[in-house]
Formats: C-alpha cells, sequence, structure tokens
C-alpha cells in the first residue's frame, strides 16, 4: 500500500500527492522535457519520477526542492489552493496535511499547514509531525529566513555544519541560504512549529 497512517485525526495524502504529481506533470510537459531528462538533472530514477507524476510515491523534501528548482515552480506553487484566503481559521484536527519522504521503514512526515499556500503569500507555517527517524530526507538550501518551536519530541538540527540536539521547548533561527537540514533522532513522534518567510 502506498498510504501511511500518520496519527490519530489524520488521513493519508493520496489526494494531495496526486495534486503535486500533475502540476509537476503539467511543468515538464510544458518546458518539452522527457521523464529521463529530468531525472539525470534532479539525481533520481526515470521509474522514480513516473511514480511521483503518477502519485504513487511521497518524494522527500530535498527531491521536491530540486525538482521544482529545475522545472521553474515552488514547493510553495505545487501545494498552492486554487482561491487566496485572507482569514484563515483552522480548529485542531482540521488543518490540511502534506505528507513528504518517507520509506519502506520510516513514515512520512507530516506538514499540518498554519497558512493556506498561495501565490503571493509572505509566510509559510507548518506543524512538522516527524516520525522517528524521520526528517528532511537530505539538506536544503534556498532563499528566506526560517524560526522554529519545538513542541515535542528530540530533533537533529543541522545549519551549515553545526549540529544542535532541541527538545521540547527549544527554539531556532537560521537564513534559509545556509545549507540545513533536521531529523527526528527521538524514539517518539516529534512535532514542530516551522515557519519561513518568503515560502519556500
Amino acid at each position: 500500500m502506498d498510504e501511511h497512517y500518520t496519527g490519530e485525526g489524520e488521513s493519508p495524502a493520496r489526494d494531495t500527492r496526486i495534486a503535486v504529481g500533475e502540476k509537476l506533470r503539467h511543468a515538464r510537459l510544458s518546458q518539452k522535457m522527457t521523464l529521463k531528462a529530468v531525472a539525470a538533472q534532479v539525481g533520481c530514477s526515470e521509474s522514480m519520477l513516473s511514480k511521483i507524476e503518477r502519485g504513487r510515491v511521497t518524494p522527500g523534501l530535498d527531491l521536491l526542492a530540486r525538482l521544482a528548482e529545475y522545472l521553474g515552480a515552488s514547493i510553495a506553487a505545487l501545494f498552492s489552493e486554487p482561491e487566496s484566503m485572507s482569514v484563515v481559521v483552522y480548529h485542531d484536527l482540521e488543518r490540511p496535511t502534506i505528507q513528504v519522504g518517507g520509506s519502506a521503514d520510516t513514515a512520512p512526515t507530516v506538514l499540518q499547514r498554519l497558512v493556506p499556500l498561495a501565490d503571493g503569500r509572505l509566510l509559510n507555517g507548518n506543524v512538522h509531525v516527524v516520525p522517528p527517524g524521520g526528517g528532511s530526507s537530505g539538506t536544503l538550501i534556498h532563499r528566506g529566513e526560517e524560526v522554529g518551536f519545538v513542541v515535542e519530541g528530540f530533533i537533529e538540527l543541522t545549519v551549515d555544519g553545526k549540529v544542535s540536539l532541541l527538545g521540547a521547548g527549544a527554539s531556532f533561527y537560521f537564513s534559509s541560504s545556509l545549507p540545513h537540514s533536521y531529523r527526528n533522532i527521538g524514539a517518539e513522534v516529534a512535532r514542530i512549529v516551522w515557519v519561513n518567510s518568503p515560502p519556500y
């Protein structure tokens, strides 16, 4: 089965995966690029890219970032809502979710959206629900700034080669232009409120 159960009140993100895959496929075809050419440029197999486009596989944040950059898109655009809303309230368990990464051994990281993604946004905010062993699945570099607060769990945050071990109550800030990654090194699910500007 492709879907992963992500916890109480959360549902599998198959529809989200399909929507993102369709947007990636549209971006590739609009530029008349083949699966083989794009896969070679972003460092994944042709079959993997085909599965991503068909919504069969959830890529990690690092691969998703490489695909978006190479195709001239952004992660925010891939997950954008059809309409821009000025005032949004999400009650508990109502937040839209995005699944990224995951493998046969590790459940995907779930991003619970705090800010609906849409063109023109200045902020992107999510609650990262990170299973043990999960995380960014690679190193990220992009423009902007990031701030976060660890609500529960224990994560390892690496920014520009500096490793910080952060438990519940810890906060962090860094420039997104520095290479960064994170992973849950604890035995329990970690939850982090994570905000970056501009949306990435």
